[in-house]
């Protein structure tokens, strides 16, 4: 019996196990062979790109409920530390219990994190790069009726104009007007000059267009200095009052990818090669936001779910390939979109790595919301539907 190990619990670990699982019963008898664990602190593979979304606790889907029907082998636990030489995992148990894992191939898709802020007041912070984290948002949010009347009571201040905090931004105008009416107020925070620095020029005339048309205010070219439960102060001295500021500036790849002898880009992710296969490491594979791919010539993959989806799938076929000798596939994503939630203002479609605008208003909010509500989503509990996903390996 040999060993598949993934760790990680989000779309391209799931998508590793059950692109791992295809590939073995592909290979009939020989397939037998391969025993695949996923391992992850968590229960649920939890749908991050909606956690800017109300509600967010209902953004998950039990792990078991994909992966059971599949045969892998789940293990609960938070793992600790990898030995590429010793080929073993240590982790900590939900008991609390040590465990070590061996393996014979290794897929690394552990995510990604939000660069959290050390200013004074950083406490007083959300933000929504966890369920847990954009539960408590969730919830203060809900609360706000409630508390004593005083400025800033109905002030949300959105730090980061990139994707996420474009997307979290519009959605409090919509969810902080119903509840405040002309009373709420909305200011986005970035270090840079422009709105979405990282999404280019190519839609920045729209979101500039929909920011005045949601009179979300901007404050750029500066950043948060100190934070209260009352207000925050921004690196020029401007006191803004508010009960809510949240953070979105920043992501890096998971900590554990520290531990992979391999080359790391400026987001500490793995650079890998066509076939997921971290450079210069032999068998160890990485997926999602821990690996830096070649999405198209000149580009890299992004942190994103529209690249972790294919990159998993990607993973796991070849990953069985590499131990049952078989053909491995290069991964080869579609052509790069963006969809962007922008809140009442509807939604921006954008195509290539320019982000050529293509679609707006609610013709894009359909689009988005087909991606929210069903693109991204795995089948549950059916295993033939399982992995006829995992044998798909573009989005469209």
């Amino acid at each position: 019996m040999e060993d598949i190990l993934v760790i990680g619990g989000g779309f391209a670990g799931v998508w590793s196990a059950a692109g791992a699982v295809r590939a073995a019963r592909a290979a009939g008898a020989a397939g037998d062979e391969l025993r695949i664990t996923l391992i992850s602190g968590g229960d649920d593979l939890v749908i991050r790109p909606r956690l800017y979304e109300n509600d967010p606790e209902m953004m998950r889907v039990p792990l078991d409920r994909v992966l059971g029907p599949i045969g892998v082998r789940r293990i609960a636990g938070t793992v600790t530390g990898v030995d590429t030489r010793a080929r073993t995992v240590r982790a900590v148990g939900r008991a609390g219990n040590d465990l070590e894992l061996s393996y014979d191939r290794l897929v690394l898709a552990s995510g990604s994190r939000l660069v959290v802020p050390d200013f004074p007041g950083a406490r007083h912070v959300f933000d929504i790069d966890t369920l847990p984290a954009a539960t408590a948002l969730d919830h203060h949010l809900r609360r706000l009726p409630r508390h004593p009347a005083a400025a800033g009571r109905y002030t949300a201040v959105v730090v980061g104009a990139g994707f996420t905090g474009l997307e979290l931004s519009t959605q409090l105008c919509g969810r902080l007007r119903t509840i405040a009416g002309e009373e709420a107020r909305v200011v986005l925070v970035d270090r840079s000059d422009v709105i979405g620095p990282e999404l280019g020029d190519g839609p920045r005339h729209y979101l500039d267009g929909v920011v005045d048309e949601l009179k979300i205010e901007r404050r750029l070219g500066r950043t948060v200095a100190s934070a209260t439960s009352t207000e925050v102060t921004l690196s020029d001295g401007e006191v803004i009052p508010t009960a809510t500021v949240v953070w979105t500036a920043g992501m890096v790849a998971s900590q554990l990818t520290a531990q992979i002898p391999g080359e790391r880009d400026r987001l500490g992710r793995l650079t890998v090669d066509a076939y997921m296969r971290v450079v210069g490491v032999p068998d160890v594979y990485a997926a999602g936001d821990t690996a830096a791919a070649v999405a198209e010539e000149g580009h890299l993959t992004v942190q994103s779910c529209q690249h972790a989806h294919p990159m998993g799938k990607c993973a796991g076929h070849n990953v069985a390939a590499d131990l049952l000798g078989t053909t491995p596939v290069p991964f080869a994503p579609d052509p790069y979109v963006t969809c962007l939630d922008l809140g009442p203002a509807g939604a921006v479609v954008t195509e290539g790595w320019e982000r050529t605008v293509v679609s707006t208003r609610q013709e894009a909010k359909a689009i988005k919301q087909d991606i929210n509500t069903r693109w991204i989503y795995p089948a549950l509990d059916d295993p033939e539907e399982i992995l006829a996903q995992a044998g798909r390996f573009s989005n469209g």
